[in-house]
C-alpha cells in the first residue's frame, strides 16, 4: 500500500519523479564523462545497457510464447560492443567491423546449437524470437564501438545523442503546444506530426551547431544528419511501442526507476545509431 508520501513523489504519468530525475542525472554524468573522458566507461555502460535490453525484450516475447536463447544472446551482445571497442583501440590483426560481425554471426550460431536440446516442438518460434531479438539490439547497438572507432568517435557518438535528445525535446514541445493530427495513434497516442516536424526543426538546428563545433566540419552536414536520424529516431521509438502493445505491458520492465526498463531509454537511440554511422561515415571518413 503506498503511503501518502509515495503518493506526493509519484506523477501523473505513474512516474515516481525524484527517482526519475536521480537516475535521469547520473546516466547524463556517467556518458558525458565517459565520451569526453572514459570512453572505456562509456563502452562500458552501454555493453550493459544493451546486455540488460536483451533481457527484457526476450521477457516480453515470452508472454507470446516466443522463448529466445537469452544466455548465448546477451554474452554475444556484451562481447560484440566491449570487444569492437577493445580492438579499435589495440594493434591486433583484425579491424572492429570484421570483429562485430563475426561475433554476432557465432552468438547466432550458439543460439541455434543451444536450442537443439529443447527439441523440435515450438522450434520456429524460439528461433525467430534470438533471431529478433539479435537484429534488434546488438547488431544495431554494435554501431556504437563503430562510431566511436574512427577519428573524433567519441564526439560523433556525442552529436549523434544530442540530435536524437533535440528531436525528443522537439516533439514534444511542438507536440504540447500544436499537435492536432495524430501520426499512428493505435501505436503511440501522443504522438502528433506537427510534434514529428519540430523534431526535425530541432533535429536539423541541433546537428548544424553540434557538428562544427564538435567535429570541425561544415553545418550543412549537421543539418543532413539531424534531418535523418529524426525520422530514425521516431521509428525506433514506435517499433518499441509496437513490441510493448502486442505484449501487453507498460514498461519493458523496473530497471531504471522511474524510468521503467533501459529499452524504454534507449529505443529511439538504438535506430538512430546506425544512420548516425553511415551520414558521419560518409561525410567525414572513418
Amino acid at each position: 500500500m503506498n503511503t501518502p508520501a509515495d503518493t506526493q513523489r509519484t506523477s501523473k504519468a505513474g512516474r515516481n519523479l525524484p527517482a526519475a530525475i536521480g537516475v535521469g542525472v547520473a546516466l547524463f554524468v556517467v556518458t558525458a564523462v565517459g565520451l569526453i573522458w572514459l570512453p572505456w566507461l562509456f563502452a562500458a555502460m552501454m555493453a550493459l545497457g544493451l546486455v540488460l535490453s536483451t533481457v527484457e525484450v526476450h521477457r516480453a516475447l515470452l508472454r507470446k510464447g516466443m522463448r529466445a536463447e537469452i544466455v548465448p544472446i546477451a554474452v554475444g551482445t556484451g562481447v560484440s560492443v566491449l570487444g569492437g571497442f577493445a580492438v579499435s583501440r589495440f594493434d591486433v590483426y583484425v579491424t572492429p567491423i570484421v570483429f562485430v560481425v563475426s561475433c554476432l554471426g557465432a552468438t547466432m550460431l550458439a543460439v541455434l546449437t543451444s536450442r537443439l536440446r529443447r527439441g523440435v516442438e515450438g522450434f520456429l518460434l524460439d528461433a525467430a524470437a534470438s533471431a529478433l531479438i539479435i537484429a534488434y539490439i546488438p547488431l544495431l547497438g554494435v554501431f556504437v564501438p563503430l562510431m566511436m572507432a574512427a577519428p573524433l568517435g567519441t564526439m560523433r557518438v556525442l552529436v549523434v545523442i544530442i540530435c536524437v535528445i533535440l528531436a525528443d525535446t522537439g516533439a514534444y514541445a511542438t507536440g504540447v503546444l500544436f499537435g492536432r493530427h495524430k501520426m499512428a495513434p493505435s501505436i503511440s497516442p501522443a504522438k502528433t506530426w506537427e510534434g514529428f516536424a519540430g523534431a526535425v526543426v530541432f533535429s536539423m538546428v541541433g546537428g548544424a551547431i553540434a557538428v562544427p563545433l564538435l567535429l570541425g566540419a561544415d553545418w550543412w552536414v549537421g543539418l543532413i544528419l539531424g534531418a535523418l536520424l529524426c525520422p530514425a529516431a521516431t521509428l525506433g521509438d514506435l517499433v518499441e511501442s509496437l513490441i510493448k502493445r502486442d505484449a501487453g505491458i507498460k514498461d519493458m520492465s523496473n530497471f531504471l526507476p522511474g524510468h521503467g526498463g533501459v529499452m524504454d531509454r534507449l529505443d529511439s537511440m538504438l535506430v538512430a545509431v546506425p544512420v548516425g554511422w553511415l551520414v558521419l561515415h560518409l561525410a567525414l571518413g572513418g
